[in-house]
């Protein structure tokens, strides 16, 4: 090694040792790595951690061997102003042989020899490129645990968040919900990760719990809402309950105004809700459940009294609508008719007796709409010529 490269070489190790100094410090303060030396961990996680652990210690022997080196090529270099032959060929040793020594580990005595234990020697870039492998090691397992825990801790947290807010919901219902077993195991769950979090994924127990409080939460912040709004709500639906009879009321006009002119199976009859809707709404102002569920009765109750309405307008729709489609049967007839007679076939005998089958069908009271548009389409085909 000349003179100009043992200044360099000496030069760059020591940057090279600054900067793993810098990498292990800001190793020891990373926030997991504090965590973990501390923590009670068991199962997969303890057994990564104790390798991880191994190795660093590993790391840190190799590390305060690799410094010896440096600072006995640094004593070298400042001994004197200009390096000597005997000051470059000690630096050549130290920075470019198997310079750094790993003392050999004293083993348990079941496992020892009689023989002397020899001491491994590396040269400068081995000890580097071991103490890289371990260093990897331990930021390996710590970005596994930390991966784990910033994906699970935070919805832990929210899932915490959620049953505190169900319980503060409760308080102000003045009601209680059963989840001591959903307590128990939201606990449970926190601890395996805190202690484990290399172990058996804790994700869809965690799915489940979270979906259930998350819907209890829901459902409880509804029913506070139900509670402070029912007075005005029943005096919609009171409200809501006088259309579905005005409605119901029309339905029945229609089917009386109806019958007498088209002929309606029995159920076409309209059918009344309002008593069992009324009595649901009764049934609720007394009700001693709690607003969770008296707020999913109001709510199915309140559905239930549109539909109705809108069923009764429905239903008075389409009886008129029945009226409409004979008079439009009528019509068509009529201009059957005419066609008849523009092409010479108004005294065709079979012409003339579809038409006068089709024109007592539509002129019956009540008119049976089915026999009467199968008239209408039959007299239609003879008179175009079609098969009748």
């Amino acid at each position: 090694m000349s003179r100009e490269g043992a200044e360099h070489a000496l030069r760059a190790r020591a940057d090279e040792r600054d900067r793993i100094s810098g990498d292990l410090l800001d190793l020891e303060s990373h926030t997991t790595y504090r965590l973990l030396k501390d923590a009670a961990l068991r199962g997969a996680t303890e057994r990564r951690w104790a390798a991880a652990q191994e190795a660093l210690a590993a790391l840190w022997s190799l590390n305060d061997a690799y410094r010896v080196v440096l600072r006995d090529a640094e004593q070298v270099r400042a001994a004197r102003g200009r390096l000597g032959a005997d000051q470059l060929a000690r630096l050549t040793e130290l920075l470019g042989g198997e310079s750094v020594v790993l003392r050999a580990v004293t083993k348990p005595v079941e496992q020892r020899s009689l023989l002397p234990q020899a001491d491994e020697r590396l040269t400068l870039d081995a000890a580097v490129t071991r103490m890289d492998a371990a260093f990897r090691e331990v930021t390996g397992a710590l970005n596994d645990i930390d991966a784990v825990w910033n994906a699970v801790l935070p919805r832990l947290d929210a899932a915490e968040a959620d049953l505190r807010r169900i319980r503060e919901l409760e308080r102000e219902l003045g009601e209680a919900a059963d989840l001591a077993v959903q307590e128990g195991e939201l606990a449970g769950l926190r601890a395996a990760v805190v202690a484990d979090p290399l172990g058996p994924s804790v994700g869809p127990d965690l799915d489940r719990l979270a979906r259930l409080l998350a819907g209890v939460r829901a459902e409880a912040e509804t029913a506070l809402v139900v509670k402070g709004e029912y007075a005005r709500r029943r005096e919609n639906l009171l409200a809501e309950l006088d259309r579905v009879r005005a409605a119901e009321s029309e339905a029945r006009l229609a089917h009386g105004a109806v019958v007498v002119k088209i002929a309606l199976p029995p159920q076409a009859q309209p059918r009344s809700g309002i008593e069992a809707l009324t009595g649901g709404l009764d049934a609720l102002d007394v009700s001693a459940d709690p607003w969770v569920r008296r707020a999913k009765r109001l709510t199915a109750l309140e559905d239930d009294v549109r539909k109705a309405a809108e069923q009764a307008l429905a239903t008075a729709k389409a009886l008129y609508g029945l009226v409409g489609r004979r008079d439009e049967l009528r019509g068509r007839l009529v201009a059957c008719q005419a066609m008849a007679v523009r092409k010479g076939l108004a005294e065709d005998a079979t012409a003339l007796e579809l038409y006068e089958r089709a024109h007592a069908l539509l002129w019956s009271a009540p008119c049976d709409l089915t026999k009467a548009a199968t008239a209408v389409e039959n007299y239609q085909r003879a008179i175009s010529g079609g098969k009748r």
